[in-house]
């Protein structure tokens, strides 16, 4: 085994060289066996990949789970590898140095199974970057047997196609019943000496539920550009791949003695996984539709985890984790719980964005009785119009109602969350968004003195809409970069006036290509490879991202990007993720795609069963 040495010199010279160090509170290093005990006994190293930096992978909830599951097997070595940051890339290659796990200072070439955790798009040539500074062939039809195996997982796999030749193997679901198999899988196929190969480790991990072999499929073509067919190229493979779910979330794996970072990242806190999946079915929404069924802990489970985790790690805060916190239907009872037993110890709760159709006052008062932190509410669009097109099913009444009480509460604002470019807006949608802006601060000059903070403050973003699959809108056309920079600079010059608005948005160029990756084909996989080798890493830091870059590979591969991101799918057109299963059925999308274009709504799980596929399960909470 091969230690990276880490020179004094190069650390000095790098940005957060703490991100390169390891040796945190709870991370795990274990001793190799020697080769004669290796002999007797197979084990697996395994590599957690996280293509970003340090301080963003470390609050990734999967790695905090899977890291220390891994590790729980005696005969498995888990250990972590981020993307170094530009600075310290250049100076490793100028030094001969490979990318390195933190634990052991390994060469990323010497594990046996790479695991990169995907979630967003613009990641993608950030993987060819670790892939190339840890010296593994970046294609899977490169690599031999003394190569490691390449795996992702994530909710970006749901279409993994534009990576498909960089990928050996994908996980489709949650990872941690299926990771355990595919280990043992492995550690069998290793044991079987000199009659192994390469092939028949991925066509015996075929054969395990949610694993996704990319190579064992071919995708055909039609004359114009759009998918014939996606099948398999061997025998005993099956035609879909279906997800795998964690059923009993009280039962699954969850870490007390979470890693503490040497130094500051994103969500430096306890995380408290309070359920899976959500009810709600916005129609923009993927998560909303891919972690279907819900599935949810129970109060006491928390409250155990919590006091463990906080005994273990020495944080102070908190925080609850799910898509739509405020849905826990235990909520108010965890809530009490928590404080209860929290408080004495001076360590806050801190809650996540709510709903605004079910905020709570009384709640939001409980969970800032140690520490008093923002609020956070996303409307999405700026009419009761473009809100039923999305199905967000809440209403302008609902925003200056929760507003009014976070005000009389002692709340001096808010961040709003908005989305540009959603399907049928109008210029009159995004006028609306000035409008409520406007409204909230009418309300606020309406209060008494005495019940209203000295200023109002509100934080108003808003993000370009991107067409994700498995969601009613995958058959949608995503709205042309020119059209949403004007429709920025309209909002931005309407809320001049407005002194309580800070307002921010993003580059609809990064958003362009991220819609263009979203729902790409196995050819994009050419452009990803020349962007990478062109110069792009970091795609989604506005300060790396080089749009012309992709535009030039785009063109150079015959690739038209407004094919993938601006066109209107057929409902009968073949997706590059047709084969992919994630329980919610097509039937179900296209309906609500066409619920949507009439701005009708559809109600909540709760309220009525949509019959969206979610019941095959046979498990979680099913409103049938």
């Amino acid at each position: 085994m091969s230690i990276v040495n880490l020179p004094r010199h190069l650390l000095a010279s790098v940005e957060k060289p703490a991100r390169y160090t390891g040796g945190e509170w709870n991370s795990m290093t274990k001793i190799v066996p020697e080769a004669a005990e290796q002999a007797l006994r197979p084990f697996l190293r395994y590599a957690f990949c996280f293509p970003d930096t340090y301080e963003i992978g470390m609050s990734n909830l999967a790695l905090r789970i899977l890291y220390h599951l891994l590790n729980e097997r005696q005969e498995v070595w888990c250990e972590r590898v981020f993307a170094p940051w530009t600075d310290m890339a250049d100076r490793m290659r100028s030094e001969g140095l490979p990318l390195f796990s933190l634990e052991s200072r390994t060469p990323l070439n010497e594990f046996d199974l790479l695991g990169f955790t995907l979630q967003y798009e613009l990641a993608f040539t950030t993987v060819l970057e670790m892939l190339d500074l840890g010296r593994v062939p970046l294609r899977t039809a490169d690599r031999t047997l003394q190569d490691p195996f390449v795996m992702a997982g994530g909710p970006v796999v749901y279409n993994i196609e534009p990576m498909a030749d960089f990928f050996d193997l994908v996980i489709i679901g949650e990872g941690e019943e299926v990771l355990g198999e595919i280990v043992d899988c492995y550690l069998d196929w290793k044991a079987s000496g000199d009659a192994r190969t390469r092939e028949s480790f991925l066509q015996a991990a075929a054969q395990i539920e949610g694993v996704y072999v990319p190579s064992f499929y071919t995708v055909t073509y039609q004359p114009d550009g759009t998918i014939a067919a996606i099948q398999p190229n061997r025998p005993g493979i099956p035609a879909s791949i279906r997800k795998r779910i964690v059923l009993d979330l009280d039962q699954a794996y969850f870490p007390t003695k979470s890693i503490v970072p040497n130094t500051e990242i994103v969500h430096d806190r306890i995380f408290l996984e309070l359920f899976r999946g959500c009810t709600r079915g916005c129609r923009f929404c993927q998560a909303g539709m891919i972690y279907r069924p819900v599935r949810e802990k129970k109060p006491s489970a928390l409250v155990s985890q919590a006091l463990e985790m906080e005994k273990n790690t020495g944080y102070d805060e908190v925080g609850m984790l799910s898509l739509s916190t405020s849905d826990y239907s235990a909520l108010s009872e965890l809530t009490d719980d928590l404080l209860c037993e929290l408080t004495p110890h001076h360590t806050s709760l801190s809650l996540p964005s709510l709903r605004l159709d079910n905020f709570s006052l009384e709640l939001m008062e409980k969970a800032s009785s140690t520490r008093k932190g923002g609020l956070t509410f996303a409307p999405e669009a700026g009419t009761q119009r473009l809100r039923d097109v999305i199905n967000k099913n809440i209403t302008e009444e609902d925003l200056l109602k929760a507003m009014e009480l976070a005000l009389r509460g002692g709340w001096s604002g808010a961040k709003l969350y908005f989305m540009l470019g959603l399907p049928t807006e109008t210029i009159e949608d995004v006028e609306g968004i000035a409008h409520l802006a406007q409204a909230i601060e009418k309300l606020y000059q309406s209060l008494p003195r005495f019940e209203r903070p000295k200023r109002l403050e509100l934080s108003l973003s808003t993000a370009m809409f991107i067409p994700k699959p498995f969601t009613p809108f995958q058959w949608s056309p995503q709205a042309d970069t020119e059209t949403m920079k004007s429709h920025q600079m309209h909002l931005k010059d309407l809320l001049r006036h407005s002194r309580s608005v800070r307002y921010k948005w993003h580059e609809p160029k990064q958003s362009y290509i991220e819609g263009v990756l979203a729902r790409g084909d196995r050819r994009l996989g050419a452009v990803i490879e020349a962007a990478f080798l062109g110069g792009s890493r970091f795609d989604a830091w506005d300060e790396q991202f080089k749009f012309d870059l992709w535009l030039d590979c785009l063109a150079k591969a015959g690739l038209d990007p407004n094919f993938y991101a601006r066109r209107e799918r057929t409902r009968q057109e073949v997706f590059p993720w047709s084969h992919i299963d994630c329980g919610v059925t097509e039937e179900f999308l296209w309906s609500e795609y066409q619920q949507a274009i009439a701005a009708q709504t559809t109600p909540e799980c709760r309220e009525q069963c949509s019959a969206c596929g979610a019941q095959c399960f046979g498990g979680g909470v099913c409103y049938e």
